[in-house]
């Protein structure tokens, strides 16, 4: 278990350390081309690393089977913040309209461990193809528990996102 933890952690220290500010060595209109809008969504979904957290087993499994990815996961994320869960995305994105999503895509921001900042630079036409692979995959699945506020302690798994060891600040002298 401390193994996985630890793996997880590192998944994440690089996933946020690997963010691009708008504009960083990308072009503004940078545009992913595929056969179809479905095709598309399916390959910015594998890219992007959804399936890591949205999917529950998803690396364990290598990925197998895609019958159920992104059906969300009751491993919470601790922190600060409270514990969070991934939610089913394919539950979710019956429930919007594609505006809906696309607001979304572009004005949220939400809890950790979730890089919106990274999900807001989604171009519209990258939006519209996540959306439409989404939903081609079809409701699969259940909700995911609801976030939980700090202090309280989760019934589910989770990983503690709590940083351990840092070194004392050095005053300004």
């Amino acid at each position: 278990m401390n193994k996985l933890i630890l793996c997880m952690g590192m998944v994440l220290l690089l996933a946020t350390g690997c963010e691009k500010k708008k504009g960083e060595n990308q072009p503004e209109n940078s545009v992913i081309t595929a056969a179809d809008r479905v095709e598309k969504g399916r390959y910015l979904i594998m890219t992007s690393g959804c399936n890591d957290c949205h999917t529950d087993g998803f690396m364990q499994d290598s990925g197998k089977p895609e019958s159920n990815w992104l059906t969300g996961s009751a491993l919470g994320w601790q922190g600060p913040w409270g514990t969070t869960y991934p939610p089913n995305l394919r539950l979710t994105v019956q429930t919007l309209s594609e505006q809906q999503w696309l607001d979304m895509l572009k004005t949220r921001k939400g809890m950790p461990p979730m890089p919106w900042p990274s999900v807001n630079a989604f171009n519209e036409e990258d939006a519209r193809a996540l959306y439409a692979y989404i939903r081609s995959l079809g409701p699969k699945g259940e909700h995911s528990p609801l976030a939980l506020a700090p202090g309280v302690e989760p019934q589910t798994p989770y990983l503690s996102m709590m940083p351990q060891n840092l070194p004392l600040a050095v005053s300004a002298q």
